[in-house]
């Protein structure tokens, strides 16, 4: 099936990206996340290898237990908080090893490390681990902003042509803000739910609103028309 190749991490990301090194004191951290409006910086040690990321929640700490001394409970359950509180370089409060994501890693890959690892932001490596970008949640949010023109080539494309080659010029396709609806004849009822599933995935994609119909009852699967939602 000619279907367009999804995007990569390395076609959204932000590159070159903003890092520190392991020594670089907390104040200089601060100075550059508030001059390039950014929520967090990769590390990086020998040959620009990503080593660990600095957040703001890694640099809170200093100013949460400033004014007043931690309890024994705070002493107990929030060691490496107080340790970062005391963290005089970006070594000493980065949170390591760093949740990294590779160049041709997928959007939906990145997105679900975003996921897993309740982050805002990935730094992109090579096969080295060396640093060539930042990708954000609204670098991934992107692929939305797609115009409806496109989606609806490539629907037809790759989607239309190959699952119904026989009933292609009957099948109407219309894509209004990322949605896309199918209507009309098709020959094989079991492949409308195919049909839906593909289009779902292709990227821009919001939601499929499916009224194919198979006219033909002598065909194999033929029968009445699935639901319009998404299987379980």
């Amino acid at each position: 099936m000619p279907v367009t190749a999804p995007h990569i991490v390395s076609d959204v990301m932000t590159a070159p990206a903003v890092a520190v090194a392991r020594a670089t004191r907390f104040k200089d951290i601060v100075r550059v996340m508030n001059e390039r409006r950014v929520s967090a910086v990769p590390v990086v040690g020998g040959q620009g290898r990503v080593v660990g990321v600095v957040s703001e929640a890694d640099l809170l700490p200093k100013e949460e237990f400033r004014d007043g001394r931690p309890t024994r409970l705070e002493r107990l359950r929030r060691r490496s908080d107080l340790a970062r509180a005391e963290g005089l370089s970006a070594e000493e409060v980065m949170s390591a090893p760093a949740v990294t994501v590779p160049t041709d890693a997928t959007l939906a890959q990145a997105a679900r490390l975003m996921a897993v690892h309740h982050v805002k932001r990935l730094p992109v490596v090579d096969d080295e681990d060396r640093l060539r970008g930042i990708v954000s949640r609204g670098d991934l949010l992107k692929v939305f902003l797609r115009p409806d023109d496109d989606i609806e080539e490539e629907v037809r494309r790759t989607v239309v042509a190959y699952l119904f080659p026989l009933h292609a010029h009957a099948i109407h396709v219309s894509v209004r803000d990322g949605i896309v609806t199918l209507r009309g004849p098709v020959h094989d009822n079991s492949l409308i739910w195919v049909a839906e599933r593909l289009v779902s995935a292709l990227e821009g994609v919001v939601d499929v609103e499916v009224s194919l119909t198979c006219e033909d009852p002598g065909v194999a699967g033929a029968g009445p028309s699935p639901p319009t939602g998404r299987p379980a």
